[in-house]
C-alpha cells in the first residue's frame, strides 16, 4: 500500500515535532489522524473543547485544571518554525534510506503492541526489508563489556544468525557493537545482516567510535530510528529507543548488565509487552553480571547459556530439539538411563567377567527373589544383561 503524500509529509514533521514516546501528541494522532494533528499542532485547525476531553479520556487522564492537549501545543510551539518534511526526506533520499509508516506495506505490525506508544513513523536506511517478529532476537548489555560478556555475545549472536535470526541491538560500545559485529561476519545474505536502532537520527554515526561499524550496518543490515535526520541522541531517546528494540523483538537477552543499566529498562519492556527475555549469568563477583542476576532473581528472565536457550525460549523456526532437549540428545547416553530403582540395584550387583545365582544377586541388591526374577527378565529385554549357563552377568551396550 502507497500511503499519501500528505500523510507521508505529516508523519515525517511529527516525528520532528513530538518526542518519542509524546503521549498527548500520539494520542492525538491517533484520535484524528497524522494531517489533522499536525493541523492541529500548527493551529491551522481548532481544537474543541470536546476534542479535549476526548483526548483526556482516550489517555486515561483524570480530570483536573491542566488540559493536556494545551499543554502539549505548548510545548510544540518553539519546534514548529523548523518544520521542513521535504527537507527532511531529502536528505532521506540521499542516504538511500525511506520512510515506513503505518500506511506502508514494510510498517512492523509488532510495533502495534506498543498501542499508544508506537512510534509515528521509522526512518529507515538500508536496502533490506524490516524482517518480521519471529525472526528478530534482540542481544543487549553492558558498554563497558568484559571480555566474558564479549566472548559469550558472539557465540549467541553467530549461533542466532546461523539459525536463521536477525540479530538488533542499540548500537552503542560493548554488548550491542559485539553483538553486531558477530551477527555481520556470520550472516547468510537471506536478510538483513543485523539491525541498530538508533537514538539519534540515522544521518549521525553515534557513539563517533561505531561509525566504521554503523556504515556497515547501514551498507548490509538496517539503521533505524524513529527521529528525523540530523535528530540529536539524547538521555531520554537512549531511554526511548529501547521500547522499538524490545517490540521489534521476539526475544530478548541480556548479557550483562550492572543493576542500574539502560539493558534492564529494554528488558523491563519486553516483558511488558509479553515477550520472553532471557539473562546470562555471571560471577557472583562481577559488577557488570548484577543486573542479569536481579533479572534472574526476579523471575524476569530465564537462564540462558547458549543460542539454542535463547531460540527455545522465542519459539524454533524449524524442528530441531533446542535447548536442553538438544544438549540430553547430544549428551552420550548410559547403561542406567531410564531404570527404575530396583533395576538399578540388580545392574549394580551383576558382575561383568564372571556370573552370579539369583540368591545372590538377591542378598547383595537386597531384594525379594522375585523383584531380582522380574529385574534380571527386564534387564536382558533391555541388553544390559546375559543369562549363561553358570548364570548372570552383566551385558554392555
Amino acid at each position: 500500500m502507497k500511503p499519501d503524500n500528505s500523510t507521508t509529509l505529516a508523519r515525517a514533521a511529527l516525528s520532528r515535532l513530538f518526542e518519542p514516546s509524546d503521549s498527548v501528541g500520539l494520542g492525538l494522532v491517533a484520535m484524528v489522524g497524522p494531517v489533522d494533528a499536525l493541523r492541529i499542532a500548527r493551529r491551522d485547525l481548532s481544537a474543541d473543547t470536546t476534542l479535549g476531553c476526548s483526548l483526556r479520556e482516550f489517555l486515561g487522564i483524570a480530570d483536573g485544571p491542566r488540559d493536556p492537549l494545551q499543554d502539549g501545543l505548548t510545548r510544540w510551539a518553539p519546534r514548529l518554525a523548523d518544520l521542513s518534511p521535504e527537507r527532511d526526506l531529502a536528505t532521506l533520499r540521499r542516504l538511500g534510506g525511506r520512510l515506513v509508516t503505518p500506511e506502508t506495506d514494510e510498517w512492523p505490525e509488532a510495533l502495534d503492541d506498543l498501542q499508544g506508544a508506537a512510534p509515528v513513523c521509522l526512518w529507515v536506511r538500508g536496502t533490506q526489508s524490516v524482517p518480521p517478529l519471529s525472526r528478530v532476537a534482540a542481544v543487549v548489555g553492558s558498554r563497558d563489556s568484559t571480555a566474558y560478556g564479549d566472548s559469550v555475545t558472539a557465540e549467541l549472536s553467530s549461533g542466532l544468525t546461523e539459525r536463521g535470526y536477525r540479530v538488533i541491538s542499540g548500537g552503542a560500545y560493548g554488548i550491542d557493537a559485539r553483538a553486531h559485529r558477530a551477527a555481520l561476519v556470520s550472516a547468510d545474505g537471506q536478510g538483513p545482516s543485523t539491525i541498530a536502532v538508533l537514538a539519534g537520527g540515522i544521518d549521525r554515526y553515534y557513539p563517533a567510535g561505531n561509525e566504521e561499524l554503523l556504515r556497515s550496518i547501514a551498507h548490509s543490515g538496517l539503521l533505524i530510528s524513529e527521529v528525523p535526520p540530523g535528530g540529536s541522541p539524547t538521555r531520554w531517546r537512549f531511554l526511548q529507543r529501547n521500547r522499538l528494540i524490545a517490540a521489534l523483538s521476539a526475544v530478548t537477552v541480556v548479557v550483562e548488565a550492572r543493576w542500574r543499566s539502560g539493558a534492564l529498562n529494554t528488558a523491563h519492556h519486553a516483558a511488558g509487552l509479553g515477550r520472553p527475555v532471557g539473562a546470562v549469568p555471571g560471577s557472583v563477583h562481577s559488577a557488570n553480571s548484577a543486573g542479569c542476576h536481579r533479572l534472574l532473581r526476579d523471575g524476569s528472565a530465564v537462564c540462558v547459556t547458549d543460542a539454542a536457550d535463547v531460540v527455545e525460549l522465542a519459539g524454533p523456526l524449524g524442528g530441531e530439539p533446542l535447548g536442553d532437549r538438544a544438549r540430553a540428545e547430544a549428551a552420550p547416553t548410559r547403561d542406567q538411563d531410564g531404570l527404575t530403582v530396583p533395576d538399578l540395584l540388580v545392574l549394580d550387583g551383576l558382575p561383568v567377567r564372571s556370573t552370579t545365582t539369583v540368591d545372590k544377586l538377591s542378598s547383595v541388591a537386597g531384594l525379594s527373589v522375585r523383584e531380582v526374577i522380574s529385574g534380571l527378565s527386564r534387564l536382558e529385554l533391555a541388553g544390559l544383561a546375559c543369562r549363561t549357563g553358570e548364570g548372570w552377568r552383566r551385558q554392555r551396550r
